[in-house]
């Protein structure tokens, strides 16, 4: 199993905007979580950005996560990647 980073960099509307989803995207990180693939997850400082860290076989659970992600599909996302992450401790 590796670890991979999603990251997101939100939209200027993000805050007032993610009421509208949030319910729907915290079931989707919940069903992610409960899986097994979804980590940790949340805003970085004052939002304008956020980190979700998935533990899977490949990057295609990250990616598939972001692109089935509410906040993706309705516009509270500018930008998202996925990075390999290389654990060295805590792995």
């Amino acid at each position: 199993m590796n670890y991979y980073i999603l990251d997101y960099i939100t939209s200027d509307n993000y805050l007032e905007e993610r009421v509208k989803y949030r319910k729907e995207h915290l079931n989707h990180a919940t069903e992610y979580f409960n899986e097994g693939y979804l980590i940790l997850g949340g805003a970085i400082d004052s939002a304008n950005e956020a980190v979700l860290v998935f533990k899977a076989e490949s990057e295609k659970i990250a990616e598939a996560f972001a692109k089935n992600d509410p906040y993706v599909k309705n516009g509270l996302i500018k930008s998202w990647s996925v990075k390999k992450w290389n654990v060295v401790i805590g792995n």
